[in-house]
This record gives structure tokens, C-alpha cells and sequence, in this order.
């Protein structure tokens, strides 16, 4: 069950029909996973935190101004104390702080993409916040400590954005920007170079850099997938797009 690194994007992910959502439905029809542990870039805090909970969650709509088709949606996914407490020992093994959250909902992060990939919301499901002041080397090794959940069959995903900068969006344009390009460009060669090194140095050494992540949010969870991947396979492209000039969808499996 090899880690993937999955574009959000808009919200209205969640109610349109394109070829990412097509990817996206594609790709879970493929894959049997016994649970789910999600990444997401829209849950923030200074201590790595777990969901942990069996019921179902409440879908959270942290988000405004979008069509209230999009506030109707429900994905009542539940969660798993069990998968919970598993992701938990594996971090703190590697003494990386834990904190564990029994009342937080899916925020759109999560349910957006989930909704596409697995329809039934019968894969329990794990939330993970992140914390995106960690330097990038604490990233990745966020992720390493997970690498055994591969061979568990539970699947990790990692919810973000390579390009993430809402004010550099190009408003209907179809092609996408150079610098935008030539950033995941870098991001695929060194990840495929297992050039760590490089890559964790990626605010000095990637070009346009500041301009692809003026702040780490959506970036992190790319290295955190990155991580629980096995170190000796060569990362795939499995998706790639851009939507208004600049908003990246590349996505990865590892």
C-alpha cells in the first residue's frame, strides 16, 4: 500500500466532475486499504495530533462563500482508536511529540478528495495535523516513523499543494505559469535523484521558491508522504495539471 501525495485544490473539488476527480475515483478503485491515515494541511498545530475516535465524524465546512451545493456534502467516514494508537506508538517511538484529538471533524483537506476515492465511506480514516514551522528534514522523518504501515496495508496520504500561492493565481487562465512548472520540476528530480539533502534545503536551492510556498501549510504533508515511502523506490508521478496559471495538482506515489 505505497504512501501517495494528493493536490486538494478548490473545495469544489468535492461536487465537480473533471479529469482530477476522474484520477482521483480511478485511483481508489484500485486500491483495498484496511485504513486510512491522512495528512492535512488544513489542520495546524504544534505537536503532531491523531485523531482518535471509532464513531463518525462530523464534516467540517471551513471554507466560505461557495455554492451551497458544496455545504449539502456529508462524508461519514469513521475513525479507528485502534489505527490511532498504532500511529501514535510509531512516532513516539522515534521521539516525535504525540497529542491524540476525540472531537475534531474531516476538514475539507480530506473529505473533498476521500469522496472521490473511496464513495462508500467504509475505510476508517486517521486525520493528522501538521505543523508547517518544522524544518523540512522533520518532516520526512514524521513520515519515516510510518513506513510500516505500508505492509499493514493502511494507506498514507499526504494533502497539500506543491504550488500554493493564492495570489499569484492567474483567474481563467489555462496554461500554467513557467515558475510554476520549473518548481515541480526540481521537486520530481531530486525526489527522484533521493537527493534528501537537496530537497530539504528546497527555500534556498529550488527555483522560485518563495513564490510556489509563501508558507509551508499545504507543502509539508509532499515530505511527510515522501518519508513513509520505501527509501529504495523511485517516486511516480501519477497526476499532474495546473488550474489558473499557478495552482499545481501534481501528485505522487512513493
Amino acid at each position: 500500500m505505497k504512501p501517495l501525495f494528493l493536490a486538494h485544490g478548490s473545495p469544489m473539488l468535492a461536487v465537480e466532475q473533471n479529469a482530477y476527480s476522474q484520477f482521483l475515483q480511478q485511483i481508489g478503485a484500485s486500491l483495498k486499504p484496511d485504513a486510512i491515515v491522512i495528512f492535512t494541511a488544513h489542520w495546524e498545530t504544534e505537536a503532531v495530533t491523531v485523531s482518535s475516535k471509532n464513531d463518525e465524524y462530523e464534516t467540517i465546512y471551513d471554507f466560505y462563500g461557495f455554492p451551497d451545493e458544496l455545504y449539502q456534502v456529508k462524508y461519514p467516514a469513521k475513525g479507528s482508536t485502534k489505527v490511532a494508537e498504532l500511529v501514535g506508538r510509531l512516532l513516539s517511538e522515534q521521539h516525535i511529540p504525540v497529542a491524540y484529538d476525540t472531537s475534531r471533524g474531516l476538514d475539507h483537506g480530506s473529505w473533498t478528495m476521500l469522496k472521490h476515492m473511496f464513495p462508500k465511506a467504509d475505510v476508517p480514516v486517521v486525520q493528522v495535523s501538521v505543523n508547517p514551522d518544522r524544518p523540512a528534514a522533520d518532516q520526512y522523518r514524521i513520515g519515516e516513523a510510518l513506513r510500516s504501515l505500508s505492509s499493514l496495508n493502511i494507506l498514507v496520504i499526504g494533502s497539500g499543494v506543491t504550488v500554493h500561492n493564492l495570489r499569484a493565481v492567474k483567474w481563467g487562465q489555462q496554461e500554467p505559469e513557467s515558475w510554476a512548472v520549473e518548481f515541480d520540476d526540481w521537486l520530481i528530480e531530486n525526489m527522484n535523484n533521493h537527493d534528501t539533502n537537496c530537497l530539504f534545503q528546497y527555500e534556498e536551492k529550488a527555483p522560485h521558491a518563495k513564490m510556489a510556498v509563501p508558507r509551508a501549510e499545504h507543502f509539508v504533508p509532499l515530505y511527510i508522504a515522501l518519508g513513509s515511502g520505501s527509501p529504495g523506490e523511485t517516486p511516480q508521478v501519477i497526476y499532474r495539471s495546473y488550474e489558473f496559471g499557478t495552482l499545481s495538482y501534481l501528485s505522487m506515489q512513493f
